[in-house]
């Protein structure tokens, strides 16, 4: 019987994109797995604030603290 041998993948090659891409692919498998329907699936995925906080980076905070000053002279 002949060896089968597991595709190696090299994350380094891929973009932000494909990452983020197989991220959910992943997390919509796990759903399935665990017996979740296909709608409730896609509608969990769907919304970005079910997501764990270790699937994906948190987006940075890039609002200062810094009050908003009007441009415009009065």
């Amino acid at each position: 019987m002949a060896k089968t041998r597991k595709k190696v993948i090299d994350l380094d090659t891929y973009s932000k994109l494909d990452a983020y891409s197989i991220a959910m692919h992943e997390f919509y498998k796990s759903l399935r797995r665990a017996g979740f329907a296909v709608d409730l699936s896609l509608a969990i995925i769907s919304d970005r604030a079910t997501y764990p906080d270790w699937l994906l980076p948190a987006l940075p905070n890039k609002i200062d603290s810094i009050p908003y000053e009007d441009d415009e002279d009065e």
